[in-house]
């Protein structure tokens, strides 16, 4: 099996740090709320910053490759609400996350996780 990508590594650790170097300048993020991407890496680490708090027992599964893509499945609660998702890195040339687009189920977990986002985005930005 080959390593884990970096992206992987550093979600799991929770270190934003390595999350940050994982990312293009330009990336972009594709939330499954929002039609409109998050774009540009202090954005786009802003926002991972909140979905970290929120997710609980947050865990990948599984890990599949193919070219520049990398689909990752995980596994986390948001208070009562198990929730499963895959996050889908589209990578550049260097292997580093380019396009971030996240699916996740069911809709009574993404409707919690909704909620948490939209309060701790609104607190962060001092509204």
């Amino acid at each position: 099996m080959a390593e884990p990508h970096p992206f992987r590594l550093a979600a799991e650790q929770k270190d934003l740090a390595l999350v940050t170097e994982a990312l293009r300048e330009d990336v972009v993020l594709h939330s499954p709320i929002l039609f409109r991407g998050f774009e540009g890496r202090d954005v786009v680490v802003a926002v991972l910053t909140e979905v970290i708090a929120t997710l609980e027992d947050f865990r990948y599964t599984d890990e599949l490759r193919e070219g520049d893509t990398v689909t990752l499945r995980f596994k986390a609660r948001v208070e009562d609400r198990e929730l499963e998702g895959i996050d889908f890195l589209e990578l550049d040339s260097e292997g580093r996350v380019a396009e971030l687009t996240v699916f996740m189920r069911p809709l009574s977990a993404l409707t919690r996780f909704n909620e948490r986002m939209t309060e701790r985005l609104a607190a962060a930005q001092g509204g």
